[in-house]
């Protein structure tokens, strides 16, 4: 199918948060990861979002060229040739976004897709994530309130984070203490600042003990059980309906099905998938090479055997193990048979 419109963007939010299930999010850097999300989400008949950070894009530009913005549009336009071939609907998104990358990835992006919609066509990316997860409430409040209304100009969906994730992506890392557990009174200025809608759609990441990465049992303390608590309060400080906000869980990498489970009936409707399926995609390859050794390296003077080490072999196991993995979030958020093109 295409790439979702704006419109089927928000169809897919708006049934997501109806039936209580939340959309695997995955972090891709290239052609071979792209096509593991798209198989691992047929494979379960599910819809979902695909996702390019900062430094994902930038890999996929050319590892020695590091264009972000390059690499972001050149992500947009493959996934959406590729997604034509897949059977469910995808929407693309812009991962972690810090202030000092604004003016080199999301105004550009943007830009690029007001260039793309005075022609007749539709924003490269559905949504793109403000992170100001590193500078005080305030000023993040402050910058999203700027972004918010250019995004909805262009029917994009703004992401934003309120709050601390803790470990480290692309560069950006923070420690993990009690800064990782975001306050009713940060939740209820976001609502004041932004609003529910009128002003533009967004999507929030309310932290909850999150950490980007896998840690041993016992090294992070998620408290999914805060959402809920955070959705009430604003919701009775406002009057509003129940969970007034549609929230994504960063940090998800090793959480337990309950722990998941829990946080999509608070209000989850977007998953972030990468350390998981990062892990997933090298031990596909791992395990061809160490089967296959003696046909892909070339040991003690012999050949080696070129239907091994083409990297198309060893390729088509990565983006099996990973699409596996892609299907077991699907699976665990409810996503799974709910596509929007069945």
């Amino acid at each position: 199918m295409p790439i979702a419109t704006p419109a089927q963007y928000r169809e897919m939010l708006d049934t997501a948060k109806a039936q209580k299930f939340a959309f695997p999010a995955i972090n891709v850097s290239s052609s071979q990861t792209l096509n593991a999300a798209l198989q691992g989400l047929t494979d379960t008949k599910s819809d979902g979002i695909i996702q390019v950070s900062t430094g994902g894009a930038e890999y996929f530009s050319g590892p020695n060229i590091k264009n972000r913005v390059s690499g972001a549009l050149a992500f947009a336009k493959c996934a959406e040739e590729v997604a034509k071939n897949y059977p469910v609907t995808v929407a693309l998104h812009t991962d972690h976004c810090p202030k000092e990358a604004l003016d080199n990835f999301v105004y550009p992006l943007m830009e690029a897709s007001r260039e793309r919609i005075a022609q007749g066509g539709t924003p490269y990316f559905q949504s793109h994530m403000w992170d100001g997860s590193a500078v005080p409430l305030n000023e993040n409040l402050a910058i999203a309130q700027k972004l918010l209304p250019l995004a909805h100009e262009l029917g994009i969906i703004l992401e934003i984070e309120i709050g601390v994730v803790g470990g480290e992506e692309d560069g950006v890392s923070h420690e993990i203490n009690e800064k990782l557990y975001t306050s009713a009174a940060d939740a209820i200025a976001t609502a004041e600042a932004l609003g529910f809608g009128e002003k533009g759609r967004y999507i929030t990441a309310l932290t909850f003990g999150n950490v980007h990465g896998v840690y041993k049992p016992g090294s992070v303390k998620l408290r999914p059980e805060l959402l809920r608590e955070l959705q009430d309060a604003v919701a009775t400080k406002f009057g509003t309906e129940p969970n007034p906000f549609d929230l994504v869980f960063h940090g998800g990498s090793g959480s337990s099905p309950e722990e998941i489970a829990e946080a999509v009936a608070n209000g989850v409707i977007k998953m972030n998938i990468d350390t998981d399926t990062q892990y997933a995609f090298t031990r596909g390859v791992t395990s061809h090479i160490f089967t296959n050794y003696a046909g892909v390296l070339k040991i003690d003077g012999e050949v080696g055997n070129k239907k091994q080490y083409d990297p198309r072999a060893w390729g088509r196991v990565a983006e099996s193990t990973m699409a596996a993995r892609v299907a077991e979030a699907a699976a665990q958020l409810g996503s799974a048979g709910k596509s929007i093109s069945l």
